[in-house]
């Protein structure tokens, strides 16, 4: 539904795109704003929280002595066919969101994301080509910040006077490792 939405707004004229990493869970911030309200919740909505200190499901005591504590935690929301129509939509680019502070602890997004989607959806599945999939991670994103950023002019591209920030790799041999845990 999300994705005909912003082909629709394209569509019409409008700036709007859209990004996914591919794992079935998210991660931010216990005390963001997106849980404000969290005690209105019912019991069970709690156990699709992960606290990333412990790898342990939460439950609402868990959850509330957390959040007065502060730190990142694990959000299990999506389904894999969720994460698969929005990695295989042509409007969709390829994050990774890395923000981890600490080894170890995070989500699989920092050290996974582009290694999933060459190993798993191109080389695996042969739902993406390869081409597809590196402009995607690359070449895609670059466009869309080159307005405001003029140095993205030269990312995401091989040519002459481009940045040379190239990457070799065997397609057939990248394996995501990464995990919640």
């Amino acid at each position: 539904k999300m994705l005909g939405m912003i082909a629709g707004a394209r569509k019409r004229g409008l700036d709007v795109t859209t990004e996914c990493y591919p794992y079935t869970a998210g991660a931010t911030r216990i005390e963001s704003a997106i849980f404000d309200g969290w005690e209105t919740k019912p019991d069970e909505w709690f156990q699709t929280l992960q606290w990333v200190g412990t790898r342990e499901r939460l439950t609402r005591s868990k959850f509330a002595e957390y959040r007065k504590q502060r730190g990142l935690g694990i959000v299990h929301a999506n389904t894999e066919e969720q994460v698969r129509v929005a990695v295989l939509s042509p409007l969709t680019m390829i994050a990774s969101d890395g923000f981890d502070t600490k080894p170890g602890e995070g989500h699989p997004r920092s050290s996974g994301s582009f290694s999933k989607i060459l190993g798993q959806y191109v080389s695996e599945e042969r739902a993406l080509k390869l081409e597809d999939a590196v402009a995607k991670m690359t070449l895609m994103p670059a466009r869309r910040l080159e307005a405001r950023v003029p140095a993205m002019k030269n990312k995401g591209r091989i040519r002459v006077g481009a940045d040379a920030d190239v990457v070799v790799f065997d397609p057939g041999k990248g394996r995501d490792r990464s995990s919640y845990e």
